[in-house]
């Protein structure tokens, strides 16, 4: 299909990777064009079969997921990355997130599973489960406050933009804010995309990050 997603998987193990290539190419939309066994490999070939989604194992020889993360979305015209993991709390969830990844994925997940997070992320939005939400809370829990930048990039928001920064960080889904906000939830996405241009972020994971960073929200808040 010439509009379907073009997919490459990166993971140090071969039948880690040819197992999701089989599954993913099955889909009607989506088109495996590439793999690689390391974060080198990745680099390279991200820059020569220029992918939607690149499939990103954390833990590999050679160069790490987390490197080649950022020297892949350091480029023009990057791709999204969605971080392969064995563990669903993950050491290296928030330095992936930083390093502009779009979201995480267990190795074990269901097929269901592993076809929506693509589409998901494919699909511009980021994939921030619950407990990966978690994590990143309890990460900026533990950093003593005076370490934290003080909210002066956020000043081009309106304050209802601000307010959907919030329920944002807070791991709300634009449902969940549409109801919180007692409005549309096309209004929410409206909000959104107004967010992300402003503070030139890729997606919602980005703007968590953000919103804890700039100390909006407060871990335990």
């Amino acid at each position: 299909m010439s509009n379907s997603v073009r997919l490459v998987i990166v993971d140090d193990q071969a039948m880690v990777r040819q197992g999701f290539a089989a599954l993913l190419d099955a889909q009607p939309d989506f088109t495996v064009v590439g793999q690689a066994a390391n974060g080198a490999e990745a680099v390279s070939l991200a820059g020569r079969v220029r992918p939607d989604v690149m499939l990103m194992d954390v833990r590999m020889p050679v160069m790490d997921g987390l490197e080649a993360t950022r020297r892949i979305l350091g480029a023009d015209d990057t791709p999204r990355v969605l971080m392969l993991t064995t563990f669903d709390l993950d050491d290296y969830v928030y330095a992936a997130l930083r390093a502009g990844a779009s979201g995480f994925l267990l190795k074990d997940a269901p097929v269901a599973d592993l076809v929506q997070a693509v589409r998901v992320v494919a699909a511009g939005d980021a994939l921030l489960a619950p407990s990966v939400t978690r994590r990143l809370i309890a990460d900026f829990a533990r950093r003593p406050a005076t370490h934290r930048a003080r909210p002066d990039r956020l000043r081009v928001l309106t304050p209802r933009e601000t307010e959907v920064l919030t329920l944002i960080a807070r791991g709300l889904s634009n449902g969940e804010i549409s109801a919180a906000l007692v409005v549309a939830e096309q209004t929410v996405k409206t909000h959104v995309g107004r967010i992300l241009a402003k503070l030139d972020l890729r997606d919602r994971a980005q703007a968590v990050v953000l919103a804890y960073e700039t100390g909006l929200v407060e871990p335990g808040t």
